[in-house]
């Protein structure tokens, strides 16, 4: 089971991990204790492993802090639901291997609510109802399984490709 973190819309990277906290500030070992450190307290204490974020459109506005998708990916975050992702944010979160889905499903779901996570298929069991998100290219889920595009590169000295190419 994972339980659902419910976001609003314009989530910066301020929110998601404040300047303070970088790891050039702190540590890197403790990246995972900031995350919306003053926006929502509560969720670096208690954000599980497999656990989802569901928000609102241009997620991770702002700067092009790394850092930021980099401590949602060191809490287990496995995913993140929203209709639109800030660009830079976007790009950092493939090199990272943290899954984005692009789709509105907020109308479908609460907060803190206890759902199942199917990266397979993919899409989400909430209170019996299936929720299916876009299907991601073939390249994309050979990225995520390597923990990114940036392992996966490290891994085989290339990029992904779509199968077929």
């Amino acid at each position: 089971m994972a339980t659902i973190w419910l976001f609003g819309d314009n989530v910066d990277t301020d929110q998601i991990v404040p300047g303070r906290y970088a790891p050039y500030m702190n540590s890197e070992a403790e990246l995972g204790k900031y995350p919306f450190i003053e926006a929502r307290p509560e969720f670096a204490r208690e954000v599980q492993p497999g656990d989802v974020i569901v928000a609102g459109k241009n997620f991770g506005c702002g700067s092009s802090r790394e850092y930021a998708p980099r401590a949602l990916r060191a809490v287990g975050v496995a995913a993140i639901i929203a209709p639109s992702f800030a660009r830079i944010f976007f790009r950092n979160s493939l090199n990272l291997g943290l899954r984005l889905f692009e789709t509105d499903i907020r109308d479908r779901v609460a907060d803190r609510q206890e759902v199942e996570l199917d990266l397979s298929r993919p899409g989400l069991l909430v209170a019996g109802e299936w929720l299916e998100l876009p299907r991601p290219p073939g390249w994309l889920r050979q990225a995520w399984a390597e923990g990114g595009i940036v392992q996966y590169y490290l891994k085989y000295g290339r990029l992904p490709v779509e199968e077929g190419a």
